[in-house]
């Protein structure tokens, strides 16, 4: 196969290996499944449908992909929790509704390459034995929903879907689900209640895995679009051949957004543990603005930990330990949790020393007290607090006692909520004041509490005098 060229200014760096993005910004190329087709297209899918359904689950095991929606669980291996006397029907989701402020790569998918999508989810559909799958994509991507109706409709009349995919016996659906536009949604359960039509409350677990309790209290299988496109490399290149890209545990290739203070943001797919994160930010992204000096990284999206850039971490090193910089540490799985984050959904937020980082933590705390779903009082009230606390410091209004405040309320949230957006919301506060202390204390003043109540304040506090 030729290697693609791509569009002037929108090359691949030297260092990437794309396979996902592999059309991403292609010269000549577009949406249509014919020019999908061309190129090769819905070969891997014939290759699929000729083996034994159990056939596909172990090479995608063998793969060692991980989940790259956020959590980063073994792709194969929540397939295989698919009750095995199962006699429901089992579903297929695709997790679309990419809205983790940061993360900017299914919507590319999405718009310039449907077709891959659609492949692999008929061969990992034909794997779980779903006869029946949904794309829940966000309401924010409307163009992208268009586009990925019609090509449904391109792949249905061609065989690839319907009652007997490529004359093989084995019938499949796939239907699009545009959200509301809530992060919630990205919560597999709370995406299964969205999607039967309920108010988007996550589920708890247990009892309700959807593997075993999901959409229609039947099997569910849901995972993120960049996940279920790798399923059709693994078919292509059998799955032992994949696991040989990337590293040991964190295989395969890993689109990287970055965005912030750096000359280059952009996306990036880079072999998995191959790059550090030095050399994303200085090779890849071209450093951060001319006189200034790297603070801060979230490195898996807002809702992951900040790390400083002049902390040291100590990871694994063989059968010992060793000490790295921020600059050294590898873009994997494991290494990002052990240095105290996670590499979460790939977006990598880069801030530099001009950045006020009590500022930063009030844009990412507006972000988690709008888009809580109120289900857990912990996160419904917290989230809002930590909200109206930074608020006041950035109004010149905190007290010294606000820092101590913030990082109890996101203590109390953690841990304490029925799916992960209570860490979502809590991480950012937690991390931000125990690693930039200063910058939050310079936001209060013992002044501030000597000063009478405000109007608003003044009558609450009467009324709970009066009760």
């Amino acid at each position: 196969m030729a290697a693609p060229k791509y569009i002037k200014g929108k090359e691949p760096h030297k260092r990437e290996r794309r396979l996902i993005f592999r059309n991403v910004d292609r010269e000549g190329w577009d949406p249509s499944i014919a020019t999908y087709i061309a190129d090769g297209g819905y070969k891997q899918l014939e290759k699929a449908i000729k083996m034994e359904p159990g056939a596909i689950t172990e090479e995608v095991k063998a793969s060692g992909l991980r989940g790259r929606g956020g959590a980063g669980f073994p792709t194969g291996v929540k397939w295989g929790f698919i009750p095995p006397n199962n006699t429901k029907p089992v579903y297929l989701i695709c997790n679309c509704d990419e809205s983790e402020p940061g993360t900017f790569k299914d919507r590319y998918i999405v718009h310039q390459d449907p077709h891959q999508l659609i492949e692999g989810m008929v061969i990992s559909c034909y794997a779980v034995g779903a006869k029946v799958a949904y794309i829940y994509i966000r309401e924010e991507f409307p163009e992208g929903a268009k586009i990925l109706e019609e090509a449904i409709e391109e792949a249905r009349a061609k065989k690839f879907l319907g009652e007997d995919v490529l004359g093989s016996g084995f019938g499949c659906e796939i239907y699009v689900h545009r959200g509301a536009g809530a992060y919630i949604c990205g919560e597999e359960t709370g995406l299964i209640e969205s999607l039967e039509g309920k108010r988007p409350y996550p589920r708890i677990k247990p009892p309700y895995f959807p593997a075993a309790l999901g959409l229609y209290m039947c099997p569910t299988i849901v995972n993120n679009v960049e996940s279920l496109c790798h399923v059709k490399h693994i078919i292509e290149m059998g799955g032992e051949e994949y696991s040989k890209i990337g590293t040991p545990r964190n295989t395969g290739t890993r689109i990287l957004c970055v965005s912030g203070d750096v000359n280059r943001p952009g996306y990036y797919e880079v072999e998995v543990g191959k790059v550090t994160m030095g050399e994303l930010i200085d090779d890849f992204c071209g450093g951060v603005k001319k006189g200034r000096e790297l603070k801060a990284v979230i490195p898996g999206g807002s809702s992951a930990k900040v790390l400083r850039a002049d902390e040291e971490y100590t990871v694994k090193a063989g059968d010992g330990e060793k000490t790295i910089g921020i600059r050294d540490i590898p873009m994997d799985f494991d290494t990002m949790a052990a240095c105290g984050s996670m590499a979460g959904s790939g977006g990598v937020i880069v801030m530099d020393d001009s950045r006020d980082m009590a500022w930063v933590l009030n844009n990412i705390n507006a972000f988690y007290a709008h888009e809580s779903c109120g289900q857990c009082t912990p996160c419904r009230e917290g989230s809002l607090w930590m909200k109206k606390i930074t608020d006041r410091m950035l109004a010149g209004g905190g007290v010294p006692s606000d820092v101590k405040t913030l990082g109890s309320v996101a203590d109390n949230i953690a841990g304490r909520t029925i799916c992960a957006f209570g860490e979502a919301c809590a991480w950012p506060t937690q991390s931000f004041v125990a690693k930039f202390p200063e910058e939050f204390k310079k936001h209060t003043s013992r002044k501030n509490a000597g000063k009478p109540l405000s109007g608003e304040a003044k009558l609450a506090a009467e009324g709970l005098a009066g009760s």
